[in-house]
């Protein structure tokens, strides 16, 4: 009997307790079986922008936990800290380069241009097979047709750039429609891949300070995220406790 995967609930969601090596073995499991699979990487701004869609993410998604305010709630409500940080934007490319030839990925999102740059470099820098690109503007507006496209292409990854909760919205609401069997909500993934946004330096990912390196890139959009929204995401994760959300 398969047992049930550990998890630690914070602000409603149940985040997966686990680390590279062990969400990679899990992620291949599910891509041999055939079984399809919703990824989420649960940061601050996925905490407060996805309340409401815990219902939607019962069955069939996986939680992972991304970055330093996260791990300060979990200790604050649990007293624990989760064995390993696994951001999107490290362990994606990552996980695609060691999937290999088994992998077929379609990227979905980013301004127009975004997603054709960050397939090549995908290509090249990690020798991940792209069988389909679509920004997120002008060739996303026929979600109908997309789908399609998605399908025809026989991608089996499928990589959704929207930032939260749009990209959430989005994976939830069409993956009955869809044969790509790991759905994955990568955020700025492919703008980094792309050149569009530079990642911090390794010495400051590794002081785990790239929060801080991007808010001195982009202030204006990211202020509120890291000032009142972060106040916001405590006191939810406070208020929710060890409590699941069902409804």
């Amino acid at each position: 009997m398969k047992s049930a995967p550990v998890t630690l609930a914070l602000g409603g969601f149940p985040v997966l307790c686990t680390r590279g090596e062990e969400l990679q073995h899990r992620l291949h499991m599910h891509l041999r079986a055939g079984d399809q699979m919703a990824v989420f990487f649960a940061n601050t701004n996925f905490v407060v922008r996805c309340q409401g869609l815990q219902p939607a993410m019962a069955e069939g998604c996986l939680i992972i936990n991304d970055g330093v305010g996260v791990d300060i709630a979990t200790w604050l409500v649990h007293r624990k800290r989760f064995p390993q940080n696994l951001n999107g934007s490290d362990f994606v490319p990552g996980f695609l380069r060691e999937l290999g030839r088994d992998a077929r990925v379609f990227l979905f999102g980013g301004k127009p241009g975004i997603a054709q740059r960050a397939a090549q470099a995908l290509r090249e820098d990690f020798a991940v097979p792209v069988v389909g690109t679509s920004d997120g503007y002008s060739q996303a507006s026929d979600n109908e047709g997309l789908v399609e496209r998605i399908n025809a292409s026989g991608a089996t990854v499928l990589l959704v750039a929207m930032g939260n909760p749009l990209q959430e919205q989005w994976i939830l609401q069409h993956r009955n429609q869809l044969e790509a069997r790991l759905l994955i909500g990568v955020g700025a993934l492919l703008d980094f891949l792309a050149g569009d946004k530079p990642r911090a330096p390794h010495w400051v990912r590794r002081l785990r300070l790239e929060w801080l390196y991007r808010l001195t890139l982009e202030p204006a959009r990211l202020a509120r995220r890291y000032t009142l929204d972060i106040a916001v995401f405590l006191a939810l994760c406070l208020r929710r406790g060890k409590r699941v959300s069902e409804g």
